[in-house]
Formats: C-alpha cells, sequence, structure tokens
C-alpha cells in the first residue's frame, strides 16, 4: 500500500467508496476520518485503497486576519491546551493539545463579536500533566493579563483535571475582573464538539459582572444553555458527556442561554471592581490526597511522613472517618507538625465527627474537620495555606475559613444530585 498516515485515500469496498484520512490504528483494520469527523475502519483484504493526495501536499486554509473591534471590552485568551484546543495526531491517532488561542479565534469567529482580545500560549500540555508550579505560573499570566488592563480572563484547560487549577486559581488571585475557565468534553473534529458553544459563553461570562473564578460548560447535552460554576464548588462527574460539570453542594453561580447569551444568575456573587487585584501565588507542593478504603494500610501515612511531605489530605468514609488502626498513625502525622485534613468520599453534605466514637478518637488525634470542601479542593487549598504560614493553628484557622466560596455556610439537601 503506498499510502500513509496523514494521506488522503480513497476507499473502495463493493459499490460504495468512502474519502477520508488516513489514521494509526492499533488493530488490523485500516482506519481513515472522514470529512464529517467520524472514523471508520475497514478490513484491508476486502477493500481497495486508492491514493488521493499525500499529506505534505494537503494544503491548510490560509487564516484570515482577525479583525478586531476596539469599541468592545478587552478580554485576554491564555491557552494551556486540552481538548478546547486540540487537533488529531497522525502518528498515533490521538487528540493532542496543539492549538494556539488564535487557533481559537479563527475557529470561532463570533467571539470577535463579543470582545477584543490579547492572547497567550501559557503552556500546552494536556491536563493529567498539570502541576502546582504550572498553577503558579498561570496565575502570573492572569495577574499580568488584568494589571495590563484586561476587562476579563478566558483561560483554555483540559477538562480532567480544570477543577484543580480553578481551585488554586481561587486561592492565589483577588480579582477585580472575571476569570473564567473553559474547555471541552469533545474534540473540534467531531460534529458533537461542545468547543465552540462553551467558547462563546466563556467570552461572555468574561464580559460581565461576575468577578470571580469560574468554569464555563454545557449544562446540558444540547447547546442551548451552559452553567457558570464557582471555581471551587464544582466537580467533573461524568467521562464525556457534554454536561459533566455540576456544582456541589450549592447552585451554579448562574446559567448562560445560546444563542441569546443571557446570563440568569442564581446565588450572590462577587461583582465586577468590588475587589483589588492582588496575587499570593505561593504553593507548597509536598501535599498528599489519600483516599481511604476497607482494610487500606495505615503504613501509607508513614511514606508521606518519612519523605517530608508537609499536609495530608485523607478522603474518609462518610461523615470522615477512617479504620481505628489508622488513627495512631495520623496522630504521629500531627505530632511531627503535619496537618492532615479529613474530607468526605460523599459527593454532598459535610464533615462532623463528633457523632462517632472513631470520629471523636479522630479529633482527639488533632485532625482538620474539612467541612465540605471537595478532597482535591482541600487538597490545594492546604498546598496555599501551607505556603503561608507554619503554625498549626494558623494553618487550622485558615483551613476552616471561607476564603472563596469553597466552603457552604450550612449544609442543605436542595442541592442532592439525583
Amino acid at each position: 500500500m503506498d499510502a500513509k498516515l496523514g494521506d488522503r485515500v480513497k476507499i473502495v469496498r463493493g459499490t460504495t467508496t468512502y474519502e477520508g484520512v488516513l489514521m494509526p490504528t492499533t488493530t488490523e483494520n485500516m482506519v481513515i476520518k472522514l470529512d464529517n469527523g467520524y472514523n471508520i475502519g475497514f478490513d484491508p483484504k476486502k477493500t481497495q485503497i486508492q491514493p488521493i493526495k499525500k499529506r505534505e501536499e494537503i494544503k491548510t486554509k490560509a487564516k484570515p486576519p482577525l479583525h478586531q473591534n476596539e469599541d468592545l471590552p478587552l478580554v485576554s485568551i491564555l491557552s494551556t491546551g486540552g481538548t478546547i484546543a486540540s487537533r488529531v495526531d497522525y502518528r498515533t491517532g490521538a487528540v493532542t493539545s496543539q492549538f494556539t488561542a488564535e487557533d481559537i479565534l479563527t475557529a470561532i469567529p463570533e467571539l470577535s463579536t463579543i470582545a477584543q482580545y490579547n492572547s497567550q500560549v501559557v503552556y500546552t500540555i494536556l491536563s493529567e500533566n498539570m502541576r502546582p508550579e504550572y498553577w503558579i505560573k498561570l496565575a502570573q499570566a492572569v495577574h499580568n493579563e488584568i494589571k495590563n488592563g484586561a476587562e476579563g480572563v478566558i483561560i483554555t484547560h483540559g477538562t480532567d483535571t480544570m477543577t484543580y487549577t480553578a481551585a488554586a486559581l481561587s486561592f492565589m488571585i483577588q480579582t477585580p475582573v472575571p476569570i473564567v475557565l473553559v474547555g471541552s468534553q469533545r474534540s473540534a473534529d467531531r460534529p458533537s464538539s461542545d468547543n465552540a458553544i462553551n467558547a462563546i459563553s466563556a467570552a461572555t461570562v468574561a464580559t460581565s459582572n461576575i468577578a470571580e473564578v469560574s468554569i464555563v460548560m454545557h449544562a446540558t447535552t444540547s447547546d442551548d444553555t451552559c452553567y457558570i460554576h464557582r471555581g471551587t464548588k464544582v466537580r467533573k462527574m461524568h467521562t464525556s458527556r457534554r454536561d459533566a460539570f455540576q456544582s456541589i453542594n450549592t447552585q451554579p453561580i448562574a446559567t448562560i442561554n445560546y444563542p441569546e447569551r443571557r446570563i440568569t444568575t442564581h446565588i450572590d456573587y462577587t461583582k465586577r471592581g468590588e475587589k483589588k487585584l492582588t496575587l499570593n501565588a505561593r504553593l507548597e507542593p509536598k501535599v498528599a490526597l489519600i483516599k481511604y478504603a476497607p482494610d487500606a494500610n495505615p503504613d501509607v501515612i508513614d511514606h508521606y511522613i518519612e519523605n517530608d511531605y508537609k499536609g495530608i489530605v485523607i478522603e474518609g468514609t462518610g461523615l470522615g472517618h477512617v479504620g481505628t488502626d489508622w488513627i495512631p498513625r495520623i496522630k504521629d502525622a500531627t505530632e511531627k507538625k503535619i496537618p492532615v485534613v479529613i474530607t468526605s468520599q460523599c459527593i454532598n453534605g459535610r464533615i462532623c465527627d463528633r457523632v462517632y466514637e472513631t470520629g471523636r478518637d479522630m479529633l482527639a488525634a488533632r485532625i482538620i474537620e474539612g467541612e465540605d470542601l471537595l478532597p482535591e479542593v482541600a487538597l490545594v487549598k492546604l498546598m496555599w495555606t501551607l505556603a503561608q504560614t507554619q503554625k498549626p493553628e494558623e494553618i487550622r484557622k485558615i483551613m476552616t475559613t471561607n476564603i472563596t466560596g469553597e466552603i457552604t455556610p450550612s449544609t442543605t439537601t436542595k442541592f442532592l444530585k439525583k
């Protein structure tokens, strides 16, 4: 076969023909990507393949010049990668982060009717490769954009760890303008991609009065509404659905409909200009997140103590419990001034270690109750807290104080996810 990966080919099978781009495959079948974005496989023994054009001969359409309306608000787009900014890698057939912010504006022309844009690629990674030092770099970039006049900031980000980044920015930056993280569950080459509606909604929020760190993603499986989630109260609840993101223990800040782009608010929020721009971009990376399971070995705590970790967050059961054999190890950690924060594996509700005997013993071991902090938010908050102070009582006070909407004042079943 003369055709190589990335070449445009014609497939003849009986009386039917298909045209597309030849893709890699991990099976004996042959796979091409059709013009509609879907992949289709064939048995090469029953198929004729006719090369049409070599990959290097396939001309990429020239990008039209970006026309900026100087009368519109100035918004900065900071690209970190992810599915919203991706294209197919013909080496592997996988989706990789390769788009720049300019590519996004070219691909979604409607964005130019909402704002004028500065754009910057902060880094280009898949979100599973995110690290605390990247959060710090991103926070510094966001701060600089706002300081230099941006009236809103959009951050394109992979969805898998977007909530961690949103939490980190929420603690590190006090902002007078909207900071919006946005991603896509479906890549741009797929007909079901959610990238355009999410990006348009994010731009609308970036020019709105909602001056918080938020995540904007589809509210339903249709292209009709997006939710605006507070950056410290949201979780990705499904691997692939377009409405995967849900606010936990609270409502979303608002709903934005499409195509009207009308924002309907649901809860109180910080308004544009209420806060002064402040940057506190410090994190202690040596903090562990441990998930407790029945009969889990408490030696894992010893591992983190011996490796000089500065803090530990435990996802406990129910109200925030671990097995009784874990309690002496927790006490070992706290006596060495390593704070241990207890959260729950439950999605809704809050910690209360005053009900059962195990919980009371944990309190005696000096654990910090994580209220209704999501475990991932507790992890990031403890990283941020330990960069501010090493004093146990100050750490306890900060971790139990609602700083940026991460702790719900009281528990209710109103927001229970069904």
